[in-house]
């Protein structure tokens, strides 16, 4: 649809077939509007549909043939016609006639014998109104197109910043692991290098994740989700800054499973955000207390109490605006003041609530509210995949294969430094997505490893070739691609990703998750060998 421009006069199709009629209504609007007639249905839908279609059309029902109604119901299934506005003229006065006209689409009716006054009127505001339409059409369009591109964006800046610290981070993993160990020198140069590029990695995702949410990219899997289970986990993530600072963390025994309404990963990420900030704003040999409450029924509280400095009044008044480190840019400590922000954020879409309780000189109690819900049933093929990931390292009776999809030369080595220490496994490479799929068919490796951003076809689009070969279909494909954005994660499983990683690798975290595939694609050849593998999480 065109805009109207200021200077444009507009168009107005009157479709009557009483000459007097015509002549009456274009002598009307002629030297307001430009003026179009029409005596019959068909000719008045051919310059409805025309290179230069009317912006207004007056409509008469009583016409020999095609009657005003048969013509409102065609304008409005041409897609072509479908938005010019249609006012009917009538004599026909009765309101089942009236109503009749508005539900087949028409904006407004008017009665013979015609009021000039009004028919001026009400085709003078219809215009107005549809020229405002337009123009918020315009600007829908417009800001779909800007989301696009910001969406498109944040995901090319996510892959870009994380593939060279992809390389940075796991091969100075990788020395760090070195057979005979690094001096003490190249030992504390090492862990500068891993500190600062984690670090690095943490800001990027702080960054990206509140760019998400404000503009409305972030999605949700929400479902029930053990509080233990997430505790755990964290607990596990946590453990190297605690011993490093000398923090006792104490977390709660859970009597009875506690379940909560959130999507999980999310949820992990706001704990370890409020966990890593009650560790790096404490005291030496301080404490850090998580607590699990029940705040109101169907609800329930989870605490972080931390032994440090605490906050000010103002302090407390200024939490949660991002980029904002209340005067901590200065103590030595790393920090971007986007963590707080996105927790606040991410808790809310949850829906639930977060705050903080502070004293200056005893610490702070950091918490957030979810909504409780029953555990979840879990079936018995479930049950199969979920205790398989807790198991160490597949049995060793064979050498495994790994095929490893991947076009960059500094990823695939890396890799295959990672796997070179472990004898059981043989690496085969492919550097695109076709001969990836070629490899796969011939060799059948027991798990494949597959970037996503490939040169010639993408990971999922390989994903789908070999889920659609019999030959093919049974091994587990681990996704590891340094596109982390949350919803193509979600995509990823969904479409059948045995697991997804994300680049930079964590070298025990990637190698639990490729011991996980082995184990099950093992399991699965003895016991399910035809079934179609699915996302595990």
């Amino acid at each position: 649809m065109e805009e109207l421009e200021a200077t444009k006069i507009a168009t107005i199709l009157v479709v009557d077939d009483t000459p007097d009629n015509l002549a009456l209504m274009s002598n009307l609007l002629n030297g307001k509007y430009k003026v179009k007639v029409a005596n019959d249905g068909p000719k008045a839908l051919r310059i409805a549909a025309s290179d230069d279609p009317p912006d207004l059309i007056l409509l008469d029902i009583m016409m020999p043939g095609m009657d005003g109604y048969e013509v409102c119901r065609l304008l409005k299934l041409d897609p072509a016609t479908m938005n010019i506005p249609v006012i009917f003229i009538s004599a026909k006065t009765e309101i089942e006639d009236e109503t009749k006209g508005l539900e087949l689409g028409a904006i407004d009716y008017i009665a013979k014998p015609v009021s000039p006054p009004i028919v001026m009127a009400r085709v003078k505001n219809h215009l107005a109104l549809r020229e405002k339409n337009i123009e918020l059409e315009q600007a829908r369009a417009i800001a779909e197109k800007a989301s696009l591109a910001k969406s498109d964006f944040l995901s090319s800046m996510s892959h870009e910043l994380r593939s060279p610290l992809n390389a940075i981070l796991g091969f100075s993993q990788l020395m760090a692991a070195d057979t005979p160990p690094p001096t003490t020198a190249q030992n504390e140069s090492l862990d500068q290098i891993q500190q600062a590029g984690w670090h690095l990695l943490k800001l990027i995702n702080e960054i990206l994740d509140l760019a998400k949410i404000e503009s409305g990219q972030v999605s949700m899997f929400e479902e029930p989700v053990s509080l233990a289970d997430v505790m755990l986990e964290c607990k596990n993530m946590i453990e190297p800054q605690v011993r490093q600072r000398g923090i006792g963390l104490y977390f709660p025994e859970f009597e009875s499973p506690q379940f909560v309404h959130a999507d999980r990963m999310r949820l992990k990420q706001v704990l370890i955000n409020l966990l890593s900030n009650a560790i790096k704003y404490n005291t030496l040999q301080g404490t850090v207390e998580v607590a699990c409450t029940a705040s109101s029924p169907g609800r329930i509280r989870i605490s972080i109490k931390d032994s440090g400095t605490g906050l000010s009044p103002e302090q407390l008044r200024q939490l949660f605006q991002p980029f904002n480190r209340l005067g901590q840019e200065a103590s030595g400590v790393e920090g971007s003041g986007i963590g707080l922000v996105v927790a606040k954020r991410l808790v809310e879409m949850m829906g639930g609530g977060i705050g903080v309780e502070s004293e200056v000189g005893v610490g702070s109690v950091f918490w957030f509210e979810l909504n409780t819900v029953a555990a979840p049933h879990l079936d018995t093929a479930e049950g199969t995949a979920m205790s398989l990931a807790g198991s160490g390292e597949p049995h060793p009776a064979r050498t495994k294969t790994v095929l490893y999809v991947e076009d960059n030369p500094a990823n695939m080595r890396l890799v295959e430094q990672i796997v070179a220490r472990h004898p059981h496994i043989r690496l085969l490479n492919a550097v695109n997505g076709h001969n990836g799929i070629e490899i796969a068919r011939s060799a059948t490796p027991d798990t494949i490893l597959m970037d996503v951003n490939l040169p010639d076809i993408s990971g999922f689009e390989a994903l789908e070739i070999l889920r659609n070969d019999p030959f093919t279909r049974h091994i587990p494909v681990i996704a590891v691609s340094a596109n982390a954005m949350p919803l193509t994660i979600e995509t990823g499983l969904k479409a059948g990703f045995f697991r997804y990683i994300t680049k930079p690798i964590q070298i025990d975290e990637f190698m639990r998750v490729l011991n996980l595939a082995l184990e099950f694609a093992e399991h699965r050849t003895v016991n399910e060998p035809t079934d179609r593998v699915s996302g595990i999480d």
